[in-house]
Order: structure tokens, then sequence, then C-alpha cells
């Protein structure tokens, strides 16, 4: 049974240590799962009975092109205008509950797992009818057009449509669910579900010009991130700027899985916001 890691919301008891695992650098960030308390949680306008966990957004000296929420939508609660910047794509992951996504005049019932790529524009709704808080995760990014390229269309999948991809000579022990295909350039972010088996590693320092957000899905690692090695476990957030080195090793028991963010297929600006020319 395929299960996703969930805020646990509520207040650590005043008898809890202070010390944790929260890191904040000028390479990257770590939320660990503690802190997605309720007292940092944001209301939305245009949102009824839903409260959100912002775990990146675009600020000087930390994410640049992408914002990230975790949603928890009571029953009853929702949206009829979720997305108030015409210009925003989106990318909604569910993790619990039954939230009923509506494009246009279409009905779409989600369940846990379920992807949905939405492309600026695009008229959607969302509601909960059934019983139990939905709660998914919400990637929303400026999208950038590229001379001859329409933007894609809607797209609704699931995790288990997807066939992981093993990476090239690591024995399936390190997989890639891709929910677009990395050739179609209409698309100018991924969001991919990223599998280590036990024993899995990254046997390099990764280092490139995509900025990272990784959501811990499922089970634990440890994560080399700039020059230090960090634990990470499932409901744990990471940010990576652009260039900052990273490698991982899954040691078990457990397989390990996140929800990954990165940006693609575009020139990188030379004016502008994050840019330096005139």
């Amino acid at each position: 049974m395929i299960s996703y890691a969930v805020p646990e919301g509520g207040l650590p008891p005043q008898s809890r240590l202070h010390t944790g695992r929260a890191v904040f650098t000028e390479a990257y960030a770590v939320i660990p799962r503690g802190v997605l308390s309720d007292i940092v949680t944001s209301r939305l306008p245009g949102w009824e009975a839903t409260r959100c966990w912002i775990i990146a957004r675009p600020l000087s000296g930390f994410a640049e092109t992408f914002s990230h929420y975790i949603m928890e939508v009571a029953p009853g609660g929702g949206s009829p205008t979720p997305e108030p910047d015409v210009d925003a794509e989106g990318v909604l992951f569910v993790v619990a509950g039954h939230p009923e996504l509506n494009l246009g005049s279409d009905r779409h019932p989600l369940i846990a797992g379920a992807y949905v790529y939405l492309p600026p524009g695009c008229p959607w709704t969302l509601t909960n009818p059934g019983g139990q808080p939905a709660v998914f995760h919400w990637i929303r990014k400026c999208y950038e057009a590229a001379p001859g390229l329409a933007a894609p269309p809607p797209l609704i999948s699931h995790d288990l449509d997807v066939t992981p991809e093993p990476m090239p000579d690591t024995n399936g022990a390190w997989l890639t669910s891709r929910f677009v295909a990395v050739d179609d350039l209409r698309h100018d972010m991924h969001v991919n579900i990223v599998t280590f088996e036990p024993g899995g590693v990254i046997p390099f320092e990764e280092t490139h010009v995509m900025e990272h957000g990784l959501y811990v899905l499922e089970g634990k690692a440890v994560y080399r991130l700039n020059r230090d090695w960090v634990e990470v476990e499932a409901g744990d957030y990471m940010w990576l700027r652009a260039f900052c080195p990273q490698s991982c090793y899954a040691g078990g028991p457990g397989r390990f899985r996140y929800l990954l963010y990165k940006d693609v297929n575009r020139h990188p600006r030379l004016k502008g916001p994050g840019a330096f020319g005139r």
C-alpha cells in the first residue's frame, strides 16, 4: 500500500528540548517535519476552511523560481478562485484525502498519489466533499513562454500510473518517476518523484543550474548539501539553490522517496528578476 508523509500540525510540548535539525544557509535550507506546526500555517484569500504551510517562496537568498505550499482543506472547504496570478502555472500532488478538482465543466475526484499539471490561465476550482481533510502539495511558478511553443495542456496522472525509470548503471537502486516527458520543451519545470531503494546512492556531488525543492514523502536518508551531511526523514523539506552540490545515501531499512521540483528547458535570464543585466 502506498503512503505519503503528511504534516502532523499541533504544537510541541513545553517539555521538548529546543535542539532540532532546522538549517538555513546561503546554499540550502532544511525544514524538518516537526517545524510544520499549527503556529506556522497561513490562510489564503479565496480559500474556505483551508490552511497551508508555505515552505518555499521567491525571496532574496532563498527560492528564486517557485513557491511550494502544503494545503490542508477541511471537509466542505476549497476555493472557486484558487489561483490569483494569470501568469502562474501549477502542480498539485495529493498526499491524503479525496479532493475534487474541476477543470472547466469537468469533475475529477482525486486520491492520494494524484498528480495534476495546471497551465497558466487554466480555469480550475477545488473542493473537499469528503469527510476527512484533503492534503496536497501546490507548486506555483510563473510560466516562461518560449518562441514557437504553446503552453502545455492540463494533465492529470497518478504515482502508480507512471513507471519509474532507473538511472543508468544503478541496477534499479535509483529511479525517477517522470510525469512529463523530458523532451517536451513546452514545460519549463518538472515535478518528479525520486526513489532510492535501501543502499541506493547519488555517487557524485551533483552541481547544476537547476534550483531544487525536495519534500520527503517516505523513508529516511543522509543527504549531502554543499559541505554538510544532514539526516532527513519523511515529512522534511529541503531547498537547494542553483549549483549547490548534492549527493545522497539511502541506508534503509525501507525505500527513500521525495517529490522534486526543478526549473528546466529555458535560457538563463540575462535581464529582469533573477538577473544582473539591463
